[in-house]
C-alpha cells in the first residue's frame, strides 16, 4: 500500500487505554459474581461461549480455564452455528456467554436471542444500548477476554473449586499494570518480527493451550483481515499432524510461548522449528516482568498477556507496511 507523505501512518503508541480497560472490566467482578451465583446454587451443569471472530477468541482462555479447573462442563459455539443448531444442554440450568466488541455483529445479536429461547441465562460483554446488550438478560462493558476470563473464576468459585483465591485477587490488581509492563518489554522483540516477516508471502502462527486462541486470532484477523496477509494459525501439536511438511528454512513462523500447562507442547515445536524453520520467532511470556503477579497465577493470566502483544505486533507490521489496520476490502461495506 502507497501512501503519500501527508498520509503517511505514524506508529501507534502502545495503548495507553490498556490498563484502564482491563482496570473497569476487573472492578465489574462483583457484579458478574452476583449473576452467576444464582445459576451454580440452582444447578449449573453447562457453560457455554458464544462468539464470532475475535470474540470467539477471545473466550478461548477463559473457556481453557474452566475445563481446567472447573466441575461445570465448558463449551465455546461460534454464533452462527448456535442460531443452526442448539445444544441438548442448552437451557434453564445453562449460562451463555457473548462478547461482541461492536454489540452489532448480527449473528452473535442474533445468538443472544437463540440462545434466550431455550431457557438459558445469557450475559454479555457489550457496549451499552447495543443490539447485543438488548438481547442479553444482563450485560457487562468490560473488555472482552478480560470479562470472560472472570466469568470463568467467578464459575469456579461459586462451585467451591480450590484455588489459591488470595494470588488470584493479588494477581488481578496488579494485571493492568503488569501487561502494560510486558508489552513495553517485548516492543523490540516485536518491531523485529515484523520486520523480519512483513514481506514473506505466508505466516504460520502456532501457540498452545490458551495462547492457540491467538496464534488463530493473529494469522486470522491481524495477518488475514487487517494486513491482506496470507497466514494460518495452528495448534502446537496439531502442527505435526500435516502443517509442518510445509515448512522449510525461508518459512515465516510466529510461536506464542505461554506458562499454563500446555507449555511442554510449545517446547517440542519450538525444538523443531530450531533444526528446519530456523527463520521461525518466540514470543515467550515467562521471559517477560509481570510485576505483581503471584507466580502461582501468571499461567492463568499469561493469554491476557499474550493478547496484548498480538495487538501490539499488529500496530508494528500497521506501521511497517504503511497498511492500516482499519483497511477492508468487504467487511461492514458489502452485504454478506
Amino acid at each position: 500500500m502507497t501512501e503519500t507523505a501527508a498520509e503517511r501512518l505514524e506508529l501507534k503508541p502502545i495503548d495507553a487505554d490498556t490498563v484502564e480497560k482491563l482496570a473497569e472490566s476487573i472492578a465489574e467482578y462483583d457484579a458478574i459474581r452476583d449473576a452467576v451465583r444464582p445459576l451454580v446454587d440452582k444447578g449449573l451443569h453447562a457453560v457455554y461461549w458464544v462468539g464470532a471472530g475475535g470474540s470467539l477468541i477471545c473466550s478461548y482462555p477463559a473457556h481453557y480455564l474452566l475445563t481446567q479447573h472447573g466441575r461445570v462442563p465448558s463449551f465455546q459455539v461460534q454464533s452462527d452455528e448456535l442460531n443452526c443448531s442448539q445444544p441438548a444442554l442448552m437451557d434453564d440450568h445453562a449460562l451463555v456467554v457473548l462478547a461482541s466488541y461492536t454489540g452489532k455483529t448480527k449473528e452473535t445479536v442474533a445468538a443472544a436471542a437463540t440462545a434466550a429461547k431455550t431457557g438459558a441465562t445469557v450475559i454479555a460483554a457489550a457496549k451499552a444500548d447495543s443490539p447485543l446488550a438488548a438481547n442479553a438478560h444482563q450485560s457487562f462493558v468490560g473488555k472482552s477476554d478480560m470479562f470472560e476470563l472472570l466469568v470463568a473464576y467467578a464459575v469456579l468459585e461459586a462451585s467451591g473449586v480450590e484455588l489459591d483465591w488470595d494470588a488470584v485477587k493479588v494477581g488481578l490488581e496488579a494485571l493492568p499494570g503488569a501487561v502494560v509492563n510486558a508489552v513495553e518489554q517485548a516492543d523490540e522483540e516485536l518491531a523485529s518480527i515484523a520486520e523480519d516477516f512483513a514481506n514473506d508471502d505466508f505466516t504460520y502462527v502456532l501457540g498452545s493451550g490458551p495462547s492457540y486462541a491467538w496464534a488463530y486470532g493473529m494469522a486470522m484477523c491481524f495477518l488475514q483481515e487487517m494486513q491482506w496477509k496470507q497466514a494460518a494459525g495452528f495448534n502446537s501439536g496439531e502442527f505435526f499432524q500435516g502443517a509442518f511438511e510445509m515448512v522449510d528454512e525461508k518459512s515465516a513462523v510466529i510461536v506464542w510461548h505461554g506458562e499454563d500447562p500446555s507449555r511442554p507442547m510449545g517446547e517440542r515445536v519450538i525444538a523443531f522449528l530450531k533444526t528446519y524453520a530456523p527463520r521461525h520467532r518466540v514470543v515467550d511470556v515467562a521471559k517477560l516482568e509481570l510485576p505483581g503477579i503471584p507466580a502461582e497465577v501468571r499461567g492463568q493470566f499469561s493469554p491476557i498477556v499474550v493478547a496484548a502483544l498480538a495487538n501490539r505486533l499488529a500496530q508494528r507490521y500497521e506501521y511497517l507496511r504503511q497498511h492500516s489496520l482499519d483497511n477492508r476490502h468487504y467487511m461492514f461495506k458489502v452485504e454478506y
